[in-house]
């Protein structure tokens, strides 16, 4: 018992330590960490030390920064619907009555807190549950009252947003109109908060769960206090909902402020809903991927290793808050379905509002005045031939490439690929590039030849960097076949194509040589262009294989049968550095015991693998809401050296860790919960 209290009052001094230290550099505009690591910190320090008084201080104004404050309404995630039958689905679970309908304004979520109808607080989303008190910022925006009629003491929550006409006059630097609002909004000294606007949605009262009987009295109460309100329909047919979503879709670019989908509540107010860090009783019903209409001005043919990759170069266009003048074409096929010219009038959309795409020829109807007839339109013109090694391109439909193995750029893509499978960090494309132009390296296993003092030579090596970049590059590496070969670099080859592979029975690098590439066409997935370019590029580099096979610092490791693999059905995402080996050495361990390795957390994890479990990283946060298990480096290698452990701590394979009853859908980032 005494170590246990021991430990715990060194954690509580550690805690105190790193909060005031955090919190100095935060309100001297220089955060070490981010607000939701903050947070977690802040939060495991108020249950084992409610009393410190490094928390009473947190909350004590700040002449040169914002105070932390916690929400009387919980900012939590919201599920969303991205089309009307994930809404409809939505609906006929709840069967409400009848459906609330407001904007889902874009901009900055904000709390007020009053007590006793004066204004005590304002407090921004921060992780949900805290955020950053800025009470004196929003005194000065629209909308925001600083008494109410009556002695009120609660919550109002609203969206701090900036009108298209302010944003256009004032701020059009910034890129949209959410950006600039969140920007002015956390602002110091404030200036700039008159610019801004909040609009109202919600309230609450403390201690009583029915001073509000439903949602359309709220917005009442909300307008009679003189609060700006989002604009709030009443449906009762979801049917209705979904046609009321297509007209605000089509005239929302006509409103003063930005808004990306509707908010939808069951009418009656449901108070266990309100503390839930996921509402089950709303949704916000986003509106569909965002189009514009452009005209197609030219085609760059963008190289990588051995690939020519079509850009398609339009009339600027804005799309999801950004200028858009360039869009991927995927591939010579895409160009040639589609039937696209230059001068082409062309749809652009945004997918997941991040890579801009031409979807196709626009319609006519929708098609910009004064832009080109088809007498204008011309020919888009294919690269012909590799403009390294001056070889004839092939043109293989889904990808255009350059088939000469000996190609400079090819080989020097192959050993830029290697050491990305290998994940050797230390050793940069830049010094690749140094090693290949010298001609010191032109195969991979030329790398492992390297010595520390040819590399202590070049600029800004020095001979201690030098030693450890030659002693990742040397660290014995166990590599499934798949990755093997894909580290290879064939043209249009990855890992995924080869686990195909493996899986059908090529399982040796013995078997992968000896089949034809007819045999190898009836893999399902591979096709007989794949299958020609893997039967073919494992002739071309047998020598340089054996090489690095014969060198003993890289080991193939077969795979076992389906049925004794330990880790089949499991799958594992890592986050922050590992101590004992790098992460790309983990995911192979792991694959080769039969699991799988994600990038991102998704519901149907069974661990992440965290050496800070405790972090409010993006990953720790998610994981936590589904109910991953969050393993650190030393449970995971006991799982690596004990695998019947991994059904012991998180359940039996992929989508069996999170506890019964858990949402399917992970939370929504930050910003879409408004």
């Amino acid at each position: 018992m005494a170590n246990r209290i021991s430990a715990k009052d060194a954690r509580i001094k550690a805690l105190e330590r790193l909060i005031t230290s955090y919190q100095d550099s935060y309100y001297n505009g220089e955060a070490e960490i981010s607000d939701g690591e903050f947070d977690m910190l802040w939060e495991e320090l108020g249950r084992l030390a409610p009393d410190s008084p490094v928390l009473a201080r947190v909350g004590a104004d700040k002449a040169d920064g914002f105070p932390k404050a916690r929400h009387l309404i919980p900012m939590g995630s919201q599920e969303k619907a991205a089309n009307p039958g994930e809404f409809r689905a939505w609906a006929a679970g709840i069967a409400p009555s009848s459906y609330v309908v407001q904007y889902k304004l874009d901009g900055a979520s904000l709390e007020l807190q009053y007590e006793k109808g004066t204004l005590r607080r304002a407090i921004t989303r921060g992780d949900g549950i805290i955020g950053d008190e800025i009470t004196r910022n929003a005194r000065r925006m629209e909308g925001v009252l600083p008494r109410l009629k009556g002695s009120f003491t609660g919550g109002v929550r609203g969206e701090v947003v900036m009108t298209r006409k302010v944003w256009q006059e004032k701020y059009p630097d910034k890129a949209n109109c959410r950006n600039a609002a969140n920007g002015i909004m956390r602002r110091k000294d404030g200036l700039g908060c008159e610019d801004l606007r909040l609009i109202t949605y919600d309230a609450a009262a403390s201690g009583d769960d029915r001073f509000f009987s439903d949602e359309l009295e709220k917005i009442r109460w909300l307008e009679g206090q003189g609060f700006l309100v989002t604009p709030t329909r009443e449906f009762t047919d979801p049917e209705e909902v979904i046609r009321y979503r297509e007209e605000v879709a089509e005239t929302r670019f006509s409103l003063d402020v930005d808004i990306d989908g509707l908010v939808v509540k069951d009418r009656q107010t449901d108070p266990e809903d309100l503390r839930r860090v996921r509402p089950e009783r709303q949704i916000a019903f986003k509106f569909d991927l965002e189009v514009a209409v452009s005209i197609l001005r030219n085609v760059e043919w963008s190289e990588s290793g051995a690939t020519y990759t079509p850009i398609g170069i339009v009339d600027p266009v804005r799309l999801a808050g950004t200028t858009v003048q360039r869009a991927n074409l995927n591939n010579p096929d895409m160009i040639r379905t589609m039937g696209l010219k230059i001068g082409s009038p062309v749809l652009v959309v945004k997918r997941g509002e991040i890579i801009p795409k031409i979807e196709g020829i626009a319609p006519a109807p929708l098609r910009p005045p004064g832009g080109p007839g088809e007498e204008a339109e011309r020919e888009i013109e294919f690269p012909s031939r590799c403009d390294s090694c001056g070889s004839v391109l092939e043109d293989g439909g889904t990808r255009l490439f350059c088939p000469n193995p000996s190609c400079p750029k090819r080989l020097l893509h192959r050993l830029e690929k290697w050491v990305s499978v290998l994940d050797i960090r230390e050793l940069g494309e830049k010094l690749i590039r140094q090693l290949y132009d010298r001609g010191r390296v032109q195969r991979i296993p030329d790398l492992y030849t390297i010595s520390p003092e040819e590399l202590a030579e070049f600029d800004r090596m020095g001979e201690l960097s030098a030693a450890k970049v030659v002693r990742h590059i040397r660290s014995p590496r166990e590599l499934s076949l798949a990755a093997f070969v894909a580290g290879f670099d064939f043209e249009g080859v990855g890992e995924l194509i080869m686990e195909k592979a493996v899986a059908a029975g090529f399982d040796t690098l013995e078997k992968l040589r000896a089949a034809p590439a007819e045999e190898l066409a009836g893999v399902y997935g591979l096709g007989e262009i794949t299958a020609r370019t893997i039967a073919e590029g494992l002739e071309t580099a047998r020598e340089e294989m054996d090489a690095l096979l014969a060198g003993g610092i890289i080991t193939i490791v077969r795979p076992q049968a389906k049925e004794t693999l330990p880790f089949r059905g499991f799958s594992f995402c890592f986050t922050g550095e590992l101590a004992s080996m790098k992460r790309s050495e983990a995911e192979e361990r792991i694959k080769v015991l039969g699991g799988s390795a994600k990038s991102s957390v998704v519901k149907d994890l069974s661990f992440l693998v965290t050496n800070d479990p405790r972090s409010g990283s993006g990953k720790n946060l998610k994981a936590r809401s589904l109910g991953i298990p969050i393993i650190d480096e030393e449970e995971f290698l006991a799982l690596l050296a004990d695998p019947a452990k991994a059904a012991l701590r998180g359940g039996e394979g992929t989508g069996k860790t999170k506890p019964a009853g858990e949402e399917e859908k992970a939370p929504c980032p930050q910003g879409e919960l408004f």
